[in-house]
């Protein structure tokens, strides 16, 4: 059978040219017959015996000439449809004029090539269609691999897709119909085509139960992320497969590694998205020059998008890195052609440089992301870490002092409660130095202290996607770990909105609920990208220097305020006098540059609280409780 059917296959084409000539002959002889009532005269049928060779050899010519002897009959659709029609018109027009001027003795009836042309189109139609009706609908019937399957959402590209899924029955599905979201309108009893709505979400498990589905299918960005966790969780309880399916915009992509989606990272943070106070921000920045230190990277970056929304007189955007600065000041000129960009490449530990950009631009506003982040790198380069950290603040904040800045806002990290790293030591003290420098200060000096961001540069989604497109395995330091996560978008926002609340001198934190265990944010990464919980392998490498177990948002003998924005609380720092910091910091200015031991221990004493390294193991403390203002 196997040596059959491969033969067929080398001599396909020329099959098929000898099945369209027995059809082109058949319907030429059924035109005759139709036209004259079934008993055609003596004349016509010698005038069919005649013209039947050089008609079907014309027809033959004008259909491979439109490539209609090539392609799978398995794959046709309503374009190859309308290729067949023109090719049988064509074919009708050539017989037509060859038969009235190269064969001037026997004119065929007008009636019987119009006859022949429709019989032709029709049965040449009705074999192709066929072929894909045996495979798509009655193949089904017999075969045990089909799997009855939902698609969840009522919408052209949702129907278009469970049409292309039935169409290949060797994904081995069968659509059996459509639940509604609620919001697309769509009314159960209807229909898709042939698919029928069955329902909506709500009433999911009843329906797979009925059709006897066990494959809830559901497009990417079908749903947002709180329904999204929401069906997860009911397709896990009920032993129902979830798959999430790429749209035709990311198969166009594809590639030969594991296929993954893009995140919607909303879905990653078990809670809904905090929305901020745009009008108050917005009232805030109209008008006012800014400046952006840390401009190119992730949290800088979205910080000049948001501050261009609400239209600044001048935006500085200051980094060190060319190659990203020029990428978001090409990006930001593309969005916002008439806005006042001005590009300054330096180093925010460079005074004389920084010197030259704040008498230049006189920026009224602040914000200050520039910052060495990465934890395991900064336990190995300490003096690197102050001289950006803390040095490079205490440059700018006494730049903005001198200048008479109206608002600085310092972007800080969770690690600077209790730290136990190199990175939030010199975070916590440029923390301190801020914050004693406001009380003495006509500039209003904020801070702004941020969880995990999903989705920055370095962060653990882009690490983690990396790892999933690979293969496997996701690596996790520890599965007890813990952090607290928040958006690009809702940092940058928070950065903004604490620019314009800020009275000088509080630390503004956002509400972000329950810390998230890191290993249940890699299996949430792993079913998000459309594979099976347990096809990536999760291993586990052992804390690195310098992390702890658990983040904290305030240090215990912080007060911490409510402000006008719910989801926003302030803390007040530890009172530190400016002289006090100074001479720590002119005490740090002398080790920088040396070996690291000396200075790290310099550090210890100046912050006591930070355990020199050794890992936060034990539960978290509880947080201090809101405070009335």
């Amino acid at each position: 059978m196997n040596k059959l059917f491969g033969a067929m296959l080398r001599f396909r084409g020329a099959l098929i040219a000898v099945g369209h000539a027995a059809v082109f002959a058949a319907a030429l002889w059924a035109a005759f017959l139709l036209r004259f009532d079934f008993e055609p005269p003596t004349y016509f049928v010698e005038m069919f015996r005649v013209c039947l060779p050089w008609v079907v050899v014309l027809k033959c010519l004008v259909f491979y000439s439109a490539s209609q002897f090539q392609g799978w009959w398995r794959f046709v659709t309503f374009s190859d449809l309308v290729a067949m029609l023109r090719a049988a018109l064509i074919a009708a027009v050539a017989v037509a004029a060859v038969d009235h001027f190269l064969v001037p003795a026997y004119q065929i009836p007008r009636s019987v090539l119009i006859l022949d042309c429709m019989i032709s189109l029709t049965v040449l139609a009705a074999l192709r269609a066929s072929w894909r009706l045996v495979r798509e609908n009655i193949h089904p019937l017999w075969s045990k691999d089909v799997r009855g399957a939902l698609m969840v959402g009522v919408d052209h590209n949702s129907a278009i897709l469970a049409y292309q899924i039935q169409s290949h029955y060797d994904l081995g599905y069968r659509v059996r119909g459509f639940i509604s979201t609620g919001v697309d309108g769509a009314k159960p009893g209807s229909r898709l085509g042939q698919i029928p709505i069955l329902g909506s979400l709500d009433q999911l498990l009843d329906i797979a139960a009925a059709v006897q589905a066990r494959d809830i299918l559901v497009m990417a960005g079908t749903l947002g992320g709180g329904e999204l966790r929401h069906l997860m969780g009911v397709c896990r309880n009920a032993k129902l497969n979830l798959k999430i399916i790429r749209s035709a915009g990311e198969h166009l992509n594809a590639d030969e590694r594991v296929p993954i989606r893009d995140i919607e990272i909303a879905d990653l943070l078990r809670r809904d998205p905090v929305q901020l106070d745009s009008e108050k921000i917005g009232r805030w920045i109209e008008g006012r020059r800014v400046l952006v230190t840390g401009a190119g990277g992730s949290i800088g970056s979205e910080i000049c998008r948001q501050v261009l929304r609400f239209n600044p007189s001048a935006l500085v955007l200051l980094g060190r890195g060319e190659n990203r600065i020029f990428s978001i000041n090409n990006e930001l000129r593309r969005l916002y052609p008439e806005a006042d960009l001005r590009v300054c490449i330096g180093d925010v530990t460079d005074a004389q440089r920084m010197r030259n950009v704040f008498l230049e631009h006189r920026p009224e506003v602040i914000f200050h992301a520039a910052a060495h982040k990465h934890v395991p790198l900064m336990e190995f380069n300490t003096g690197e870490a102050i001289k950006n950290n803390v040095f490079g603040t205490r440059c700018l904040a006494d730049l903005a002092d001198e200048i008479g800045a109206e608002s600085f806002v310092l972007i800080s990290t969770d690690k600077v409660v209790n730290p136990t790293s190199v990175m939030g030591v010199s975070k916590h003290l440029a923390e301190r130095y801020v914050h004693a420098l406001s009380q003495e200060s006509s500039t209003r000096f904020t801070v702004v202290r941020f969880g995990n961001v999903l989705g920055s540069n370095g962060s653990v989604v882009p690490l983690f996607q990396e790892q999933i497109r690979q293969g496997g395995p996701i690596t996790i330091t520890d599965p007890r770990m813990t952090r607290f996560f928040m958006t690009i978008p809702e940092a940058s926002q928070l950065v903004l909105q604490a620019g314009a609340m800020g009275r000088g001198g509080e630390i503004f934190v956002l509400e972000m609920g329950e810390p998230v265990r890191i290993v249940d944010l890699a299996r949430d990464l792993i079913r998000l990208s459309g594979l099976p919980e347990h096809a990536i392998e999760v291993v586990f490498t052992g804390i690195r220097p310098g992390e702890k177990l658990y983040e904290e948002l305030y240090f215990t003998d912080e007060q911490t305020l409510p402000t006008s924005h719910p989801k926003v609380r302030a803390a007040y720092h530890r009172p530190f006098s400016l002289p006090e910091v100074r001479r720590s910091l002119e005490e740090l200015a002398e080790l920088v540059n040396g070996p690291e031991e000396p200075l790290r221990r310099a550090l210890h004493q100046i912050v006591p609280e930070w355990l020199n390294g050794q890992t936060l193991a034990a539960e978290p403390k509880e947080q201090p409780a809101a405070r009335p203002s």
